[in-house]
């Protein structure tokens, strides 16, 4: 086990490997020239393919951000809208100006105030 906690080796698999790459490519029966610009090639064409990849996720992201901030902005927070609700329900019982969904309700007709009903 090493200091991680249960570990399987893995970091030394990926060092043996990047080391028998490189052997591989010193006892390679072709010139060392030749593996060079056949590795070149394959690392420009990993390089492009990673690049494309990013400005793919780029995209992704910037379109997932603008969701959210329309999302933001047609949705108040929660205690904002419910402060919001509660003063249309006191403005509409007290016969004020009428709320967003309608017009005033009536005063009552004894005159008496009464309670506030909780809004669920």
């Amino acid at each position: 086990m090493n200091e991680r906690g249960g570990g399987s080796g893995f970091g030394s698999f990926l060092l043996g490997l990047g080391i028998g790459a490189v052997l591989g490519f010193l006892f390679a029966p072709e010139p060392g020239e030749a593996s060079r610009t056949k590795l070149t090639r394959k690392l420009r064409g990993l390089r492009d393919l990673a690049a494309e990849k990013a400005g793919e996720l780029g995209q992704l992201l910037e379109v997932e951000a603008e969701a959210e901030a329309e999302e933001a902005e047609e949705e108040p927070p929660p205690r904002e809208a419910v402060e919001r609700r509660l003063t249309d329900a006191k403005r509409r019982r007290r016969g004020g100006a009428p709320g967003p969904k309608g017009p005033a309700l009536p005063r009552p007709v004894d005159g008496g105030e009464e309670e506030d009903e909780p809004l669920a």
